[in-house]
């Protein structure tokens, strides 16, 4: 059976970081082009430092932390923050491989958008990589549009990144 909760204990913390660990090990194993943007976007001193905060950044109103459980085993994670007033940016949504095609992907995504909209969040930005055709679905068919960069991004990277929009 799956479950999407709010992480809320120390040991659900831990989960969501191993989770997002995992994540970036994932995505260094895409191929060279993004693997070269993960290590200058998250090194790993940049990426446990942020993995260390995770809680403070994504309390809400002005965040959360979702953990997707199959049978209570954490099989994956996602979370927002908020970038702007008013604008929310989706984060790390990541499902275990032996976890995907279960709809625990599409079911944290609904959360995430369902307690952005609870907050009073009027847009949510949210981005992935080109290789992540399965996500660039999964967000389009819930109603996101596809948009350019909504912050900074170095030219350099751009063709490998998909931008997303939605508002609510």
């Amino acid at each position: 059976m799956l479950k999407i909760k709010d992480a809320e204990t120390a040991a659900e913390f831990d989960d969501v970081r191993l989770l997002c660990w995992e994540y970036r090990d994932f995505l260094l194993r895409l191929g060279p082009a993004d693997a070269d943007i993960v290590r200058a976007f998250y090194p790993k001193d940049k990426y446990a430092s942020i993995m260390e905060r995770l809680e403070q950044e994504h309390a809400p109103p002005a965040g959360a932390l979702k953990l997707a459980l199959k049978d209570g085993a954490p099989v994956g994670c996602g979370m927002y923050h908020t970038l702007m007033p008013g604008t929310a940016e989706i984060k790390r949504v990541y499902v275990r491989e032996n976890a995907r095609g279960l709809g625990a992907g599409r079911e944290l995504m609904l959360a995430l958008v369902a307690q952005c909209r609870a907050s009073g969040f009027s847009r949510i930005f949210m981005d992935t990589g080109v290789p992540l055709e399965a996500a660039q679905r999964l967000y389009l068919s819930m109603g996101f549009k596809l948009r350019g960069p909504y912050q900074e991004i170095p030219e350099s990277v751009r063709d490998r990144l998909i931008f997303f929009e939605m508002y609510l």
